[in-house]
C-alpha cells in the first residue's frame, strides 16, 4: 500500500479530495492531509500546517498551480517516489524540478488511477 498526502484536502463532499480520500482508505492506503481548514475526513486529521510526515510514497495535489508554489520545497523534502497532478493542477515548472530531483510527476486523476488498479 502507498502512504499518500493529500495536499489541498476538504471536507466537502463535492470536492475531489474528499472522494480521493475516501477511494484511497477504501482501497487499504494510508491517507495523510493537509488542507487550507483543520478537519477530520476518514478518522484521520486535515492538518493546516506542513507537518513533516515520514514514508510519504505519493503525493496528491488538489491545489491551483499557483497556490503549489509555498509546497514546493516541502514537498521534496518529504522524499515521495511520485507526485499526481490532478486535473486542474498541472504545473510543468514544478514538474521539470521533481524530475530532476528523481520524483516522478505523474499527470493523472487520483480517482480514475484507483478505479482502473493503476495507482
Amino acid at each position: 500500500m502507498k502512504r499518500t498526502l493529500i495536499i489541498g484536502a476538504s471536507t466537502n463532499p463535492e470536492r475531489y479530495s474528499y472522494k480521493a480520500a475516501h477511494k484511497l482508505t477504501e482501497n487499504g492506503h494510508e491517507i495523510c492531509m493537509i488542507g487550507p481548514r483543520q478537519g477530520e475526513l476518514c478518522n484521520t486529521p486535515i492538518h493546516t500546517d506542513l507537518i513533516p510526515f515520514e514514508n510519504i510514497h505519493t503525493v496528491t495535489l488538489y491545489v491551483s498551480a499557483k497556490n503549489q508554489i509555498p509546497y514546493y520545497e516541502y514537498i521534496i523534502q518529504l522524499h515521495p517516489q511520485r507526485v499526481i497532478f490532478n486535473p486542474g493542477t498541472e504545473n510543468e515548472e514544478f514538474a521539470k524540478k521533481l524530475e530532476s530531483l528523481g520524483i516522478i510527476p505523474e499527470v493523472a486523476c487520483t480517482l480514475v488511477l484507483l478505479s482502473t488498479n493503476m495507482y
